[in-house]
């Protein structure tokens, strides 16, 4: 070894210890007479003092070492004077005296600052990601992940769990996002997919009898990327036989609990987590992965504005449309162009916009409010003061209401089906704009009873809400007769308004299977062709069984604090699934392409 002790593991304890140590050069700052180095490991930063009275050779190294030089140190481990020392780091009460040193690599001048903690564009550090991952945030973020990933094993092999691998070539899934297809040599016309979820394996692993496996899983989709989303990421896959979801909600809920308090004690969690069934999160929040952070619940005022001359909200009510709103404590005091600026807001997301009331108090009457509102001359003075009463505003606040007509596909912008996305955004952005979500907390919520199909007017069909293996809730196992109206046994976790992970309990008789094939459409002959691996095993005695699947990237990005998977991610990949490093994807060689007879279209 180059080295006998970290950088980072220096403590007061180490005083008088010889040491040799090797790194990188985070900052060099030359006194005149001494020069101080601040050497960085893996493991942290510690204060190198440079002595030309003392070593001399040392100190020569020093002066012409730069930033992000290797170097290799040895010396003694000494307390800093009184005075100096560096409360920000963990080795801050302790320096090395060098006695001498070395230097085992020059470097370049990097493209953007390594010991400074400022903002860089993306593809810039995606280009040079060997170098972000240097800077301290990004390094902490990747030894998180290991010990998340450690923590998980360790807590499933503890109850019984198997880690099993499942392939990873495998075969193309009709619904969901779009495969990553790979062609094959030996097959020529034929094609493997790359997993969206090892979720078939992980069922028929349950009929081959090993009652609990696990799997962190690499995971692919071609989809369209966000901050949350990349073409290929990791979840922590597990399936459990003759366990019900209790059992997979308990067993998940305390991992995170132990999660949190092992690595980040810091952070508060509330247990035990919330619980929302999907229609009560829609009604209440308008969304199925809400921040519970704070209030500001959505309030149901359709049957309030009827009769009123308000033509928004007649024309609304008239379609059998919805008419929904927020109030927002204190809001009377808005401007009007921060008004204005929360109509863009729920416009982006399909109203057609927003209706303000202001209840302000009224220090000549103090049983009366003032009502400000744009269109207080169209709805009247009574009406307004009713839909307060209704949705619970008092003197100060502001009610902000969005409209939406009924009998309009959806797609329209004015449909009543836009309404709760659009309140959504509007809830968000007010808690943004007043300060109202702790970011050290992490409210977690399950969401529950997901319906079962939805309907796509545009392909005129049921589609799988979550997958087709999922099992209805025994209330609804007579589905057929209408589809839409059942709902599922199954279990999302959510934290401040992002879906963690998924799962349910899922179908194991082959009846009840196909079935629910016959539902989304599916004809017999892609049945046999897709899925008669899995209806084959269902009739040879298939346990009872339930699992989820949890987004180890997202999760990893709430315990770092993170609003970007990328940043928990070692080598991810742009908005548009490139790799600025390595330049993928790039052309193929066209040879490659005649042994797999393929040929590329024009574009």
């Amino acid at each position: 070894m180059l080295k006998t002790a970290y950088c980072g593991d220096l403590r007061e304890s180490d005083e008088g210890l010889d040491v040799v140590l090797a790194g990188w050069v985070h900052r060099r700052r030359d006194h005149g007479a001494l020069i101080f180095i601040d050497l960085r490991d893996s493991r942290g930063i510690i204060q190198v003092v440079f002595d030309p009275k003392q070593a001399p050779q040392a100190h020569a190294v020093a002066s012409e070492a730069r930033v992000e030089y290797v170097l290799q140190v040895e010396g003694r481990v000494r307390r800093r004077r009184a005075g100096t020392e560096n409360a920000s780091l963990a080795t801050g009460a302790v320096e090395v005296q060098a006695t001498s040193a070395q230097i085992l690599n020059s470097a370049k001048t990097p493209p953007f600052y390594i010991n400074e903690d400022v903002d860089v564009d993306e593809t810039l550090r995606l280009r040079y990601r060997y170098l972000d991952l240097r800077r301290q945030r990004m390094h902490g973020n990747i030894v998180l992940r290991h010990l998340v990933t450690r923590k998980i094993r360790g807590y499933l092999a503890e109850r019984g769990f198997v880690e099993i691998e499942t392939p990873v070539l495998a075969n193309p899934t009709p619904e969901g996002s779009r495969d990553y297809l790979v062609p094959s040599r030996i097959n020529p016309g034929n094609f493997y997919a790359l997993p969206q979820s090892p979720q078939q394996f992980k069922q028929l692993l349950m009929v081959a009898g090993f009652e609990r496996y696990f799997q962190i899983a690499r995971c692919y989709r071609d989809e369209d990327l966000r901050a949350d989303r990349q073409p290929e990421f990791s979840q922590l896959d597990l399936e459990m036989s003759f366990a019900g979801q209790e059992d997979i909600l308990q067993l998940i809920e305390q991992l995170y609990i132990e999660i949190g308090r092992e690595l980040r004690p810091d952070l508060n969690i509330p247990v035990p987590f919330a619980r929302l069934s999907y229609e009560e999160a829609m009604r209440r929040f308008g969304s199925d992965k809400p921040d519970l952070r704070y209030g500001l619940e959505l309030v149901d005022l359709t049957n309030a504005v009827r009769g009123t001359p308000f033509l928004v909200f007649k024309s609304a009510t008239d379609s059998g449309g919805t008419v929904e709103g927020i109030v927002v404590p204190g809001g009377a005091a808005f401007s009007r162009k921060e008004i204005d600026a929360l109509t863009e807001t729920v416009k982006t997301y399909g109203a057609r916009g927003l209706v303000s009331i202001a209840y302000l108090a009224d220090p000549a009457n103090a049983g009366e409010e003032q009502l400000r509102s744009p269109v207080l001359k169209f709805l009247g003075a009574d009406h307004a003061r009713a839909l307060g009463r209704v949705a619970g505003a008092r003197a100060g606040d502001l009610l902000l209401i969005v409209a939406g007509v009924g009998g309009a596909p959806a797609k329209d912008a004015g449909s009543s089906g836009r309404v709760k996305p659009a309140l959504d955004a509007l809830r968000r952005a007010l808690a943004a704009k007043l300060g109202l979500a702790d970011p050290n907390t992490l409210q977690f919520c399950w969401i529950l009873e997901f319906p079962l199909f939805e309907w796509s007017d545009e392909d005129e069909r049921y589609y799988s809400v979550t997958h087709p293996f999922t099992a209805p809730l025994d209330a609804d196992r007579e589905f057929a007769a209408d589809p839409g109206a059942a709902h599922s046994q199954s279990h999302d976790l959510t934290c401040n308004g992002q879906e963690i992970g998924g799962g349910s309990i899922r179908i194991y008789q082959r009846s009840l299977q196909a079935e629910v094939f016959r539902a989304l459409s599916l004809s017999d002959e892609e049945t046999r062709e897709r899925f008669s691996h899995m209806l084959e095993a269902f009739e040879f005695g298939a346990p009872p069984h339930g699992g989820i699947a949890m987004g180890l990237d997202r999760t990893l990005a709430l315990f770092a604090q993170d609003d970007d998977i990328r940043n928990v991610i070692a080598f991810p990949k742009t908005k548009s699934a490139s790799d600025p490093m390595t330049g993928a994807p790039l052309p193929v060689d066209p040879a490659q392409l005649d042994e797999l007879g393929l040929r590329l279209k024009d574009p």
